[in-house]
Formats: C-alpha cells, structure tokens, sequence
C-alpha cells in the first residue's frame, strides 16, 4: 500500500501490462483487419483524443495544460474500446476479455498520468483512503476531544479534530472541516488565545489535503516541540463544498464561499475553541486556488485577517477566459468581479496597517512568478510588506508542502508575537 504512484517500478509496470494487453486486443487476425480495421481504429481513437483535449478539456474546467502522455494513454484507451466494438463479432472470448481489461487498464494508467502530474496521491494507500474517505491518521471526532485536557503535562503532539461548522451567516453547504489544536491548547483553564490559520488547497480537492499532502500538522508539531507547545490553530477550511465546484472563494453562483471562510469559520472556532478574536491573529495560506483565495481574503477583509502565505495563487480569481469567469463566479455582475480582484481591490482600500505576507512559487511557474512580482509591487504601495521568493519545484503539492514548511516559521512567529485583543474590530 505504500508503493509510489509517481514513480519507481510500480508505475512502469502499469505502462508496460497495459500497452500489451491493448496489443494483444487488436492481434494480427486477417488481412481486411489490418489493412481497414486498424487504421480506422487508429485514426478514430486520434479524432476523439482530440475533440476531448480540445475543446473537451475546457468545457469540464480543465485550464491547466496536460501533458502529452496524458492525452496519449487516453488515446489508447479509446483504442482499445473502438477494437472490442469493431471486432466484436470476430474475436474469441478471450480476445474480448483482453480488450475489456486493455480498457481498464489504460483508463488507470490515464488516471495515473494526471496523478503524476498534480502529485495529488504520492501512494496507493493515500489514493485508497481518500476515495473511501477514511480518517486521516490520528483524526478524532469533538465528542473525543475532551480527553487529555486540562492536564498540566503538555502531550507531545497536537490533535486533530473533525468539526461540522453551522453555515450560519453564509449559507454554503460544505463538508466536514478539520481543526489542528496544539499541544499548548490542552493546559486546560490557563491556555491561551491561540491566533489561527485557515489553510486553502486547490480548485479540486478535500479539507484534507494540506494533512495528507501538505504535512502540515507534522510541520506545525515540529514548530509547537521547539517552542513549549505553542502554535496556532490550524483550520482545514472547505470552500468549494464539492471536489468539482471550483468558487475561488468568493460570493456567488457557486455558493458564499467567501463568507464561510471570513464569518463562518472565524465565529465557531473562537465560540469553540477560545482563539483569539484580534485579526492581526488570523491569517490565510493556501496553494495554487488557495493561494489566489490568501491574499483575496486578506486584502478584503483586513479586519478579519492580517496575514497571508499565497503559493502558487493566480493574479486574480478565474476559472477560464475573461467571459467564463465572470459567469461562472459572478454571474455576469462585474462590479462583485472587479470587488474580487486584489490589484483592484488593494488600490481601492487605500492604506493598511499590519498587514503582511509571503508569496511562494516554484521555478517552473513563470507566469505566477510574474504575477506574484506585480501584485508585490501593487501591495507595497498601499502599505502590505510581501516578500517573493521562487523555489526549485513545479506546480504540484510536492511543490506546496515544502514551501509551507519554510514559510510556517515566519507565519507563526508573526501571530504569535502579537498579544491578542479581546475584540474585532467592527
């Protein structure tokens, strides 16, 4: 189970069982097979990979450029199902079974593909649990939490807690989140306000994913063990409600995703779990969509929050053109488009105070890296310090998980100095 599904042998040897048994399905037969058969085959399975490349790709949301073998196993693919419909009739049952399993397994070495290149399952173990949706490791459930606190021993790690948020000001039907609390937070009657982080992941994810693919509770424990178990809480937020319902984090056609996260989540985990209420003690991180939604949901509302880590986030909110985006998030209102764009936004704001951030991104994104530059620029002139910095990597959450962890130190040392205020600010 815990075999790579982005490298090593396991995955060549899919490519390898794969190509043969898709071999063996189209077989050498007769003479009218190969002259006829099998180039139409070939050329109807090459018309249809590109009809869903181009312009199928854009109409399921797919933005993202993928790569060539991504497109070519999916070919096979649609190959292998052309022959067994073509030679149906002509083929012996075992030749049939070989086309059903070529189907199979070219369809799992094209699922793979994408795997490899969005990093999203490192293992099989971590794809199995994740589609059975088993806890993650040491998750627990609120009504469990009551254990182990009020002891004057701190534990030697930090917990992490399932929490179903009551939508109360947004509305938005989201999944269950989860809550890092550190191991400060269990000494009972003298813990502490802890600021708080709320962590973003992708436009096609789970809150999950910043545990099993970002490691970042194992990042924040490390921190918490060098620093007499203090750390912030960590939330796992949910703002896109389901794995294909790409919101950017914003109000709109596809839910108040925004409001989730900026009323939501700050009001039930301070009522919950008594972190503090002072914004310069919230801070947003995120990757790739969470980071566009980072600094969004910074800049919009500073009262909330004061710090942000933007990886690999975008200029602005978007889910394809110009023209898709503004009706598939702001159903053709372009003011609510215009209120959602940091460059617009931080310019209309004017002047802030406090308010900081790191914006993170790797060698191979050159076009976040000159996004991350300008919106540098455009912050520093209303009074946000950032700071760029561009790491080895591509856009993937092998990528994410190390630069968080570089980050984190800075991020925690930023809300923990501060000494909290017992309101928000209106």
């Amino acid at each position: 189970m815990s075999v790579s599904l982005l490298g090593g042998w396991f995955p060549v040897l899919l490519d390898v069982v794969a190509a043969a048994s898709l071999l063996a399905a189209v077989g050498w037969r007769d003479g009218q097979w190969r002259r006829r058969t099998v180039p139409l085959v070939a050329g109807g399975a090459a018309l249809g990979t590109l009809i869903a490349a181009y312009p199928g790709a854009r109409l399921l949301g797919i933005t993202d450029p993928l790569p060539f073998r991504v497109w070519l196993w999916f070919g096979l693919g649609l190959a292998a199902l052309i022959v067994l419909a073509a030679g149906w009739r002509s083929a012996r049952w075992w030749r049939r079974g070989t086309a059903v399993v070529a189907i199979a397994l070219a369809t799992l070495v094209f699922a793979n593909q994408i795997n490899q290149f969005t990093g999203y399952y490192p293992t099989i173990s971590a794809a199995v649990n994740d589609l059975t949706n088993t806890p993650l490791p040491g998750q627990e459930s609120m009504s469990g939490l009551a254990h182990g606190t009020g002891t004057t021993k701190l534990p030697p790690a930090g917990r992490l807690v399932a929490v179903n948020i009551p939508p109360a000001y947004s509305g938005f039907r989201h999944r269950q989140e989860l809550v890092y609390l550190p191991p400060i937070w269990f000494r009972g009657r003298h813990r502490p306000a802890l600021p708080v982080v709320e962590m973003i992941g992708g436009e096609r994810g789970g809150p999950g994913d910043w545990v099993r693919l970002g490691n970042a509770v194992q990042v924040s424990d490390a921190y918490a063990h060098r620093h007499h178990g203090f750390a912030p809480i960590l939330v796992f937020t949910d703002p896109i409600a389901r794995f294909d319902n790409d919101t950017e984090c914003v109000n709109g056609p596809r839910g108040n995703s925004a409001d989730h996260l900026d009323q939501d989540i700050p009001h039930f985990v301070e009522n919950t779990f008594g972190a503090s209420k002072d914004p310069r003690q919230w801070a947003v991180a995120g990757f790739s969509m969470g980071g566009t939604c980072a600094l969004d949901l910074v800049v919009e509302h500073p009262s909330t929050f004061t710090h942000f880590v933007d990886i690999s986030g975008d200029l602005a909110p978007y889910t394809g053109d110009p023209a898709q985006t503004l009706s598939d998030l702001y159903g053709g209102n372009v003011a609510a488009e215009h209120a959602n764009e940091p460059l617009l936004v931080m310019h209309a704001h004017g002047p802030y105070q406090g308010v900081n951030g790191l914006f993170l991104t790797s060698t191979a994104e050159l076009t976040h890296q000159h996004e991350a530059a300008e919106l540098s620029r455009a912050a520093a002139k209303v009074g946000i310090w950032s700071r760029v910095q561009v790491s080895p990597g591509t856009h993937v959450w092998q990528f994410a998980g190390p630069a968080f962890a570089t980050a984190y130190p800075w991020l925690a040392n930023q809300l923990l100095s501060k000494p909290a205020r017992s309101t928000k600010p209106a």
